[in-house]
């Protein structure tokens, strides 16, 4: 298994991974025009190559035998809890997916890991994101990195409306679970 950055070639797999994952956690909450545009809004070939090359972006995959199975994207400048955190240089995680067949396998924390790496590189003092109300397991995640919810947000779905919530968590210079310095965490 390599942790790497996601290049250009990878948006057509990254793209299809991710509507994979969404799709298997999520669809059933939506009527299917609603997912569907959701779909082609946040998962489409084009939306994830512009990622790719945004500068402001950092895209790590996870692949093996050459198929990606896990990926997690950071926005470095997040936009997401203005009147809600009082943080100087936060990053917003997000789409921290793996494979629906992988889970469980440790990739996500591998992932955490790489990110949490990469925001104390950044020179962030808070890394924040969104997850959606009902979905207890990535809490559950989420509290072990020491995130904690900061405010209710909604996030649109097509016409639909979900109660989610806004996740952040304090930089420091140590990483919790990380075995190795920040600079080897953050490598790929």
């Amino acid at each position: 298994m390599i942790l790497r950055l996601a290049s250009p070639a990878d948006a057509a797999a990254l793209a299809d991974l991710g509507r994979r994952a969404v799709t298997a956690k999520f669809v059933h909450l939506y009527k299917p025009e609603d997912f569907a545009t959701f779909l082609g809004q946040a998962h489409s070939d084009a939306k994830v190559a512009s990622e790719i090359a945004d500068p402001g972006m950092r895209i790590a995959v996870i692949e093996e035998d050459g198929a990606l199975i896990a990926f997690c994207k950071l926005v470095l400048s997040s936009t997401l809890s203005e009147g809600y955190s009082d943080a100087a240089r936060p990053l917003e995680l997000k789409q921290l997916y793996t494979d629906p067949a992988r889970i469980g396998g440790g990739l996500g924390k591998r992932l955490m890991d790489w990110a949490l790496a990469q925001a104390a590189l950044e020179g962030a003092d808070e890394v924040q994101l969104t997850v959606y109300s009902e979905n207890v397991e990535a809490q559950r995640f989420y509290h072990r990195y020491g995130f904690a919810k900061i405010a209710d947000i909604e996030f649109w779905v097509g016409n639909h409306c979900d109660p989610e919530f806004l996740y952040a968590r304090k930089m420091t210079s140590k990483i919790d679970g990380a075995g190795g310095s920040l600079a080897d965490a953050a490598q790929v």
